[in-house]
């Protein structure tokens, strides 16, 4: 590309109000590449986020790459945030894309593979075991690996076959014995998933990982006899995983084939990434490149010495012999509302006191115990639900399945088009409709992604109703290292505000006012956006201001424009945002009142929190949603008021503490970029992902957010 041409890209994004989502989802990627920076770290922690790094910039093609090449295919006109129409955002994406990559290969070589020997384990070709290792690899290749290969010719008398998203593949280019040497034909040798990603070997004092594609190598001649082979390319392709639902009003039926439908297409959707190694046949990428109209900038190239794919490196670190060498979390603490936690019954406690969880400071027993206690009471009369990602071999399924086999109403929202676990919610939610369970699979047009549990017992001469409220996953795995928030609590007006609305969303209920609810895609962005005028109005009239907000990504441009009237009205702003933010914080005139952190640490950072200092009479909401376009227009999402005051003090500490990070934080410059926030000199060191596991309640009776 022309220097000219880069030059007018990065004036155009430069000049833009509002960052890229995009171009920022990379940034927050960096931040999880600079983890195997880290000193602390050990080579299985640093294996552990180049994976979690490979993983996102695996999804982020299949999903965002994927979803740019909708309107470049079709010709439809699409303008960035930046400002860039797609054909030159592609560019600038590409590039982005190719530097990250690079990044991590030459981490990989040049710094993790020198010390994995110190740890007890190597990386290895075959050529470089010992003999009687290679006749081990040899007699595996031949028994088990060998039977699982086929070759896949493509010539004039076979067409091309279909090569699955993100598999190791094989380009062998081949020439017949006495044929001319331009008479080539291509043949490719898919590696199945269900083969092993490494061949372990033990020795005395060290485990030997073969990688597959070595093995593979090593022998792929036997699958190509009697031809001479002119080159060996190893490479991996990644396809559009953006698919968009035709719904249908008959749910049980229409929508659930189409979701399955729409599965199989991801597995073959168009190809918008190649990796291969380097000294690959030109002759057989520029085939590849023209089957799949695909440019120079969409080659990614692996140095030999590396590995493709670094996802595979799971299997290192969940190795059983390595098992004491990932850190251990410290013991989960009572939660702060709730000290005596599993010394009482848990629908006694909640009749007295709201209890707030903090995950995975405080575990998720609680909620399990209710359900579980919910399951086998003979007074519980119903328990409703929305399940969006589930753990394997999940308490919360079998609790459910239990409570029908004791005669319970059990209802259940299973969203079926979470992203990645589609076939898994379809499989559990069949599950549970076989034994007698109200299933609804989800809602048309929507995605509902909010986090509800509503459990109706008769006690006495009245009905109780315990309700879960909380921005977590009901999944037991997740709980142990996504931070999250959740209330259990019996407060009436909470109560009435989950049963109004599980009737609108399990049914044909139209919403009336909520109290202490609010949602998506009703009136969210309009509530939260009326919330933020108020802090700017009382900062006009000189009254005490501030909106303290924490989020997983912050993208909706009205939400956005709204703090930038916060920030001219003189508001402090302080925003704690994991992933994207779209905002460009201090910008002279425009944003110079906000600052923008990131938390990208040992836990994923998951709970979402909204405060508004409301001149001294705080206004705190909880909940699921983030403050994107998704999240308000095309999601059923839920936020909660906070009232108790205690409860309020706890949430206003969790934002403080992520405040005062200086650990795992990283500052958002007004260009995009991030810069780590380092303990300055004499300053204590303040790392929240061990704090929180020392919280006591008296730690947060004086807490502050303004003075």
């Amino acid at each position: 590309m022309k220097l000219i041409q880069l030059d007018k890209i990065e004036e155009t994004i430069n000049n833009s109000k509002l960052i890229s989502r995009d171009l920022s989802w990379l940034k927050f990627n960096d931040r999880v590449f600079d983890q195997i920076k880290k000193e602390k770290r050990n080579i299985f922690e640093k294996f552990k986020f180049l994976a979690i790094a490979a993983s996102n910039l695996d999804e982020f093609f299949m999903i965002r790459v994927g979803s740019l090449y909708n309107y470049l295919d079709y010709d439809k006109v699409r303008i960035d945030y930046s400002g860039l129409r797609e054909d030159s955002f592609k560019k600038k994406l590409m590039i982005e894309s190719q530097v990250f990559h690079k990044k991590l290969q030459k981490q990989f070589v040049d710094d993790l593979l020198a010390i994995t020997k110190e740890s007890g384990f190597q990386l290895s070709n075959v050529r470089n075991l010992l003999p009687e290792e290679q006749k081990t690899v040899e007699d595996y290749f031949y028994k088990a690996v060998y039977p699982m290969l086929t070759p896949m010719v493509f010539d004039g008398y076979h067409t091309f076959p279909i090569l699955m998203n993100k598999l190791l593949i094989f380009g062998v280019v081949t020439i017949g014995p006495g044929e001319k040497k331009d008479n080539k034909k291509l043949s490719f040798v898919q590696i199945p998933s269900n083969i092993p990603r490494f061949f372990e070997l033990e020795r005395e004092d060290m485990t030997i990982y073969v990688p597959i594609e070595e093995m593979i190598r090593e022998h792929i001649v036997s699958l190509f006899r009697n031809v001479n082979i002119e080159s060996i390319n190893l490479f991996r392709i990644t396809r559009n995983g953006d698919f968009t639902l035709e719904e249908s009003e008959d749910m049980d039926t229409n929508f659930l084939e189409e979701v399955k439908r729409k599965l199989n297409e991801r597995k073959t959707g168009r190809v918008v990434r190649i990796e291969i190694e380097e000294g690959y046949s030109k002759w057989m990428v520029n085939l590849l490149k023209q089957r799949w109209t695909l440019h120079d900038d969409s080659i990614f190239k692996i140095e030999r010495k590396s590995l493709m794919d670094f996802t595979g490196l799971w299997q290192v670190i969940g190795n059983k012999r390595f098992k004491d060498k990932m850190p251990a979390a410290p013991t989960p603490i009572p939660p702060l509302s709730y000290p005596e936690a599993a010394s009482e019954d848990i629908f006694e406690v909640l009749k007295h006191k709201d209890v707030l969880l903090h995950h995975p400071y405080n575990d998720m027993e609680p909620i399990l115990e209710l359900l579980d206690k919910a399951a086998d009471d003979p007074h519980v009369m119903a328990i409703k639900m929305t399940i969006y990602r589930l753990a394997k071999n999940s308490r919360i399924v079998g609790a459910l399945l239990k409570a029908v086999e004791n005669g319970k109403h059990v209802s259940v929202l299973f969203e079926v088009k979470a992203r990645f676990d589609e076939e898994n919610n379809i499989r559990e939610a069949k599950k549970m409709q076989k034994a007698g369970c109200f299933v609804i699979y989800g809602v048309s047009n929507f995605k509902t992604h909010t986090k509800l549990l509503l459990i109706v017992k008769k006690e006495e001469n009245r009905v109780t109703r315990y309700v879960h409220l909380g921005s977590g996953n009901y999944n037991e795995e997740t709980s142990r290292i996504y931070t999250d928030i959740g209330l259990l609590t019996t407060n009436e007006t909470l109560a009435n505000d989950v049963s109004e609305f599980f009737n609108v969303i399990t049914g044909h209920s139209a919403p009336t006012s909520y109290q202490n609810l609010i949602t998506s895609p009703r009136d969210m962005r309009n509530n939260l956006i009326e919330f933020i005028e108020i802090e700017s109005e009382n900062a006009r009239k000189g009254l005490p201001s501030g909106i303290f907000i924490k989020i997983n990504s912050l993208e909706d441009s009205e939400f956005i424009h709204a703090l930038y009237g916060a920030s001219q009205a003189g508001v402090p702003v302080k925003l704690i945002v994991r992933g994207i933010c779209c905002l460009r914080p201090g910008r002279k005139g425009l944003s110079e009142n906000i600052e923008v952190i990131s938390i990208v640490g040992d836990f994923l950072e998951h709970s979402r929190i909204y405060h508004f200092h409301n001149n001294g009479d705080p206004r705190i909401y909880v909940g699921s949603a983030d403050a994107m376009v998704r999240s308000f227009d095309k999601r059923l999402e839920s936020l909660f008021k906070v009232e108790n005051e205690f409860l309020q003090k706890q949430l206003m500490n969790i934002l403080r503490y992520n405040l005062l990070d200086n650990v795992n934080a990283y500052v958002m410059q007004e260009d995009g970029k991030y810069i780590s926030k380092e303990p300055k000199d004499g300053e204590e060191i303040f790392n929240i992902h061990q704090r929180f596991f020392e919280l006591e309640p008296a730690m947060i009776e004086d807490v502050k957010l303004i003075d």
